[in-house]
């Protein structure tokens, strides 16, 4: 459910108003949001609702190596498929508190807006990370859209003002820093092994390395033209001249 459909009803956010007047909303913009990448692998995560949202948030959870339970009632096809595959465990069932014991977030993902009240209530008082699809103020984390294009990803956020913004500036930021970007950071990592082992201080490594990335030529414009080997040169270059006679 939107946070709009919760006017005029009982204030269920942070903020206990008693009747929602959606100014909750409005202080979404005026957050600052702590930004950061959560590392998922062997971590547990809950989906509640089996719809395509949740549907979406698993797919995603999935993507990043999460180890994801979903609790719904029903749920669709593509769901039934992860499940009876393995990707995923499914509890057919409504939601019960207990569910949450033993992992590191929460989505709820239906369209019952008791339900989402209950898995947010639930996980806050857990301390856990806890996102209510589509409502800000029922969230302690939100989603931002993200362009991943090998190790790169960009995420952006509108403070959950205009998912429709997010998705042309996805597009336009794909566009942008496209596959010659991600390879460029393939080809440095391969040499961070190197700069730690021989250059003792940060701030040597820091001038290294952006020596390469804003250096002439430019690596992004040899990737561009296909030409990854003199970007390997030009890393080899870069080396030579700073590494101990």
């Amino acid at each position: 459910m939107p946070a709009q459909a919760y006017t005029g009803k009982e204030c269920v956010c942070q903020y206990k108003k008693g009747i929602c007047d959606q100014s909750c909303v409005q202080d979404m913009l005026e957050t600052p949001f702590y930004i950061a990448c959560l590392k998922l692998k062997g971590r547990r995560a809950l989906v509640v609702g089996g719809g395509e949202v949740g549907l979406e948030k698993v797919e995603g959870l999935l993507a990043c190596d999460a180890g994801v339970t979903l609790v719904a009632p029903r749920a669709v096809p593509a769901l039934e498929q992860l499940a009876a595959e393995g990707s995923i465990t499914f509890h057919q069932r409504e939601y019960e508190p207990a569910d949450l014991d033993g992992h590191l977030i929460a989505i709820a993902a239906t369209d019952d807006t008791d339900m989402n009240i209950r898995v947010f209530n639930d996980a806050e008082q857990r301390a856990m990370l806890v996102n209510v699809v589509d409502v800000p103020p029922l969230c302690n984390f939100i989603l931002p859209a993200i362009v991943r294009t090998g190790p790169l990803a960009v995420a952006i956020s509108t403070a959950g003002a205009s998912p429709a913004l997010a998705k042309r500036m996805k597009a336009e930021i794909a566009e942008a820093f496209g596959e010659p970007y991600a390879d460029l950071a393939v080809l440095l990592n391969d040499a961070r092994g190197w700069a730690k082992a021989t250059l003792p201080t940060y701030q040597e490594r820091k001038e290294f390395f952006e020596g390469i990335v804003n250096g002439d030529p430019d690596p992004i414009e040899l990737l561009r033209a296909g030409n990854p080997e003199a970007v390997r040169d030009l890393i080899a270059g870069a080396q030579r001249s700073v590494a101990p006679a």
